[in-house]
């Protein structure tokens, strides 16, 4: 089961970072289309890896959870063993307590024995049971030899499980040191993401006051538009003013050219009148100087005219040149404003990873203090337990040995040099382990082989749990055994009792002899076949504990075949978890290169964005200088149209007097006519 959960993990794991990738590779292509396509691509897009992101948060998910039910079902499994653990401790107390019963039961007929003739009736039982508890003893010498020999091989096992802890801690630590190293990174890359926000910020307050300061200078350019209309408007009229004036000049011209003709021919006729057409000519050439003055104001206001449509067009070169100016700008705070979206987009994806391997390195930790903590706490009760049911049997083979045979006062002498050996190390042991606590190096090896003990005590109290199960059935077998046994040792005492009476009945009376005779062998007879009785009970209860010997040898063929299927099992474990470490390292060490690269990329561009900045407020500034200088040319030329209309406002009335003035002269002249036809009649009509 174990296998199958570890390779579905690597599957899921497998098929995650292939997904990663891809959407990393997606993003890094989606990046560089999003530099060279505008921004309603670049939302598309970023709509796009944001639906990517949010499947591979979702898969994550599927796979926390799937965690989740892993360490619950480990949780409850841990809960299944402390129970049996617990059910156990309780039997083995109920044993030990059925043990001390035995022995004082057994204490106390050894202290009842009779010392007359039943000592020779029960020699033989008390013979037979000698070899019995004799062959007991031999198998528990046996058994406490196996026991010696397991507890060898548990401590090879422990010393190599030592060394593989050594091993494993240096890598923790080492991948501890790293972690801290990461997480001294992930603060620094949180400080300059703070600061690119701060610039951030500073870049969109410039902007803003940029857009704003363009939004300013638009509606002066507005303004400025509404200003020159106005002033083509004020200069059609104007000219379309001195065109009438130059056309009522014309007519003027023309009807001063008539008059002059009319003066000329009557001053071959009438002398009279010189004087008249004197003050005419008078009146007319004042007449041409005022039209002469007038023509050069209309050449003047033409020339100005002019100058003013040169100007309008330097305005418009300058007003769509303006406009290009700021096409360029909005373009460029565009790029800028997309820039900005796609590092903001990246620091995302970069927090996102960041947030990620802290929360598996977290999980990951918890799970590995978790595991050592429910170790430390195993192997400590399971070698309190050790200790106290080695302590206790070792106590009970003693006192069996002592009472039974004086023969395995060296053996128990052997066994208590054993522990005084083992007691000695564990001394040594506590030493090292108090002066390694200086030493880090040899803290770890301490630490590495206190591992490896608990758990060669782990896989020896499993063994001790099936021996001390098979040894309770034993236990109960020979308590069944010796119940029967005391039974009848009760039964021949009675008989004995009852045998004495008759005998002192039978000296005084001779008759009943016979009787009692016949009845004391019946009695014999019954007491052979209770002897008979207990033999085969002896022999049924020895044929049961050689087919539990059987099983009990059976199942420890078995557990040791789950002992070392279990062992395999750890160290393929083990295998993976260190592949799944080194990949985890790989991983986090791509990580910071790619934030190590990403921060360089967006520290760049923030310099070129700055840069671009900087450019933009001297653009700006020229361009409000140019604004300045525009406005004030604007108001000269307000003042200069102000001028030309006063100007063209005085032409007119100076039309209007000429051409009253005209009027009065035609007047007169019409008068002078008149008078000169009435005196030229006036002649004729006197010469007739």
């Amino acid at each position: 089961m174990a296998n199958v959960e570890t390779e579905f993990l690597r599957e899921q794991v497998q098929i995650l970072r292939e997904k990663l990738k891809q959407y990393e590779e997606k993003d890094f292509s989606e990046q560089e289309v999003l530099q060279t396509r505008g921004t309603f691509r670049s939302y598309e897009t970023a709509a796009s890896s944001l639906a990517e992101k949010r499947n591979a948060d979702l898969l994550v998910g599927e796979f926390d959870k799937y965690s989740e039910e892993m360490s619950s079902q480990l949780h409850s499994f841990q809960a299944e063993m402390a129970e049996m653990r617990l059910k156990l401790e309780s039997l083995v107390k109920e044993n030990e307590m059925l043990h001390e019963q035995l022995k004082e039961s057994l204490e106390k007929q050894l202290e009842s024995l009779p010392t007359n003739a039943a000592l020779a009736n029960e020699a033989s039982t008390g013979q037979e049971a000698i070899k019995n508890l004799q062959e007991q003893l031999l198998l528990a010498n046996q058994e406490r030899d196996n026991a010696l020999q397991l507890w060898q091989t548990v401590a090879q096992e422990m010393d190599r499980l030592q060394v593989v802890y050594q091993k494993h801690m240096t890598d923790a630590h080492i991948h501890v040191a790293e972690r801290q190293k990461q997480k001294e990174e992930l603060a620094n890359l949180q400080q300059l993401t703070k600061q690119l926000h701060g610039a951030h910020e500073k870049v969109e307050q410039t902007n803003q006051q940029f857009l704003h300061t363009v939004s300013e200078q638009q509606r002066e350019i507005d303004q400025l538009q509404k200003q020159l209309r106005q002033a083509k408007l004020d200069a059609k009229v104007a000219n379309m003013k001195s065109e009438e004036m130059v056309a009522v000049g014309k007519t003027l011209e023309d009807q001063v050219k008539r008059k002059e003709d009319e003066v000329l021919a009557a001053r071959g006729k009438e002398d009279a009148s010189d004087k008249r057409g004197q003050q005419l000519q008078t009146a007319v050439t004042q007449l041409e100087t005022r039209l002469k003055a007038a023509v050069q104001d209309v050449e003047q206001l033409k020339g100005e005219k002019t100058r003013l449509e040169k100007h309008l067009g330097e305005l418009q070169t300058k007003y769509s040149e303006l406009e290009l100016e700021k096409y360029e700008a909005v373009s460029r705070v565009r790029d800028s404003l997309q820039i900005l979206e796609e590092a903001n987009l990246q620091k995302d994806q970069a927090l996102l990873r960041e947030k990620q391997k802290e929360e598996e390195i977290q999980t990951m930790k918890q799970a590995i203090a978790k595991i050592i903590q429910e170790a430390a706490a195993r192997t400590r009760k399971e070698v309190e337990n050790a200790k106290k049911l080695h302590n206790v049997k070792i106590s009970q083979l003693t006192s069996n040995i002592s009472v039974l045979q004086r023969e395995c006062a060296e053996k128990q002498s052997l066994i208590e040099r054993a522990l005084r050996d083992k007691r000695a190390a564990e001394e040594e042991l506590e030493k090292v382990y108090r002066e390694g606590r200086g030493n880090e190096k040899d803290y770890r090896k301490l630490e590495e082989l206190q591992q490896r003990c608990l758990i060669a005590e782990r896989t020896k109290d499993d063994l001790k749990i099936c021996l001390s199960a098979v040894q309770k059935k034993m236990k109960q077998l020979e308590l069944n055994s010796e119940e029967e046994l005391s039974r009848r040792h009760e039964t021949i005492l009675k008989l004995n009792e009852v045998l004495e009476s008759e005998r002192k009945e039978s000296r005084s009376v001779s008759e009943e002899r016979l009787k009692l005779v016949q009845e004391n062998e019946e009695l014999r007879k019954d007491v052979e076949e209770w002897k008979k009785s207990a033999m085969e009970a002896q022999q049924k209860v020895t044929f049961q504990l050689s087919t539990l010997r059987h099983e009990f040898s059976v199942k420890e063929q078995g557990f040791k075949v789950q002992l070392q299927e279990m062992e395999d099992g750890y160290r393929k474990s083990i295998e993976e978890l260190m592949k799944l470490l080194m990949a985890q390292q790989k991983t986090s060490h791509k990580w910071k290169e790619e934030t190590t690269n990403l921060t360089r990329s967006t520290e760049s561009r923030l310099r070129k964005l700055r840069s671009q900045l900087n450019d933009q407020k001297r653009h700006n500034q020229e361009l409000v200088s140019q604004l300045e200088t525009n406005h004030e040319k604007n108001i000269e030329l307000g003042s200069l149209i102000a001028d030309l209309q006063e100007k063209s406002t005085r032409l007119q009335k100076r039309l209007d007097q000429a051409e009253e003035r005209a009027v009065e002269a035609s007047k007169q002249l019409s008068r002078v006519v008149s008078q000169r036809r009435k005196t030229t009649h006036e002649l004729d009509l006197e010469k007739i």
